[in-house]
């Protein structure tokens, strides 16, 4: 007959493999949720070949966009009297920024350095994020602080060239 002792024993193991697993789902879902929103841009100012690039010289911003006239910079792209840049801190009124159109024609993401690192700073959030799960619900604290310190210099690099 089982004792009292080895049945709790193992509810605790089960009780803790069930932590790690909850834990583990949530880090993974915290960082695949950064992927995702930061690839939507990423593609685009990461991945320029055959795509329309250019410039655009802001005219006018709103409270979520800013509009501006496109001057091409690749074969076989048109010039635009209007293309459309979501607004952040790192668009102004009468700046000139190198962009990628997205498919479509209107819509432009900000290609070079800037545009990359501004385009996966919800993944660097994501980092600091999923870094306290794995911390406090895993206990990898190793594991954690790498998580945190990658986010933390993608967050700083993209405020830096921003």
């Amino acid at each position: 007959m089982p004792s009292a002792v080895s049945s709790s024993g193992g509810a605790f193991a089960v009780l803790r493999f069930g932590r790690f697993a909850a834990m583990g789902v949530v880090a993974a879902l915290i960082l695949i949720a950064g992927v995702w929103a930061s690839w939507g841009s990423a593609q685009y100012a990461m991945l320029t070949k055959g795509r329309e690039r250019g410039t655009v010289e802001v005219t006018w911003c709103g409270a979520e966009r800013c509009t501006g006239t496109y001057a091409p910079l690749s074969p076989g792209s048109q010039p635009r009297a209007k293309v459309v840049l979501e607004h952040s801190v790192a668009v102004e009124e009468g700046r000139t920024y190198t962009v990628a159109l997205k498919p479509g024609g209107e819509e432009a993401v900000r290609s070079g350095p800037s545009g990359v690192l501004h385009a996966w700073v919800p993944l660097g959030g994501a980092l600091l994020l999923a870094s306290v799960v794995v911390a406090g619900g895993l206990l990898r604290t190793r594991v954690a602080w790498v998580m945190a310190l990658s986010g933390t210099a993608l967050l700083t690099a993209a405020f830096l060239v921003v």
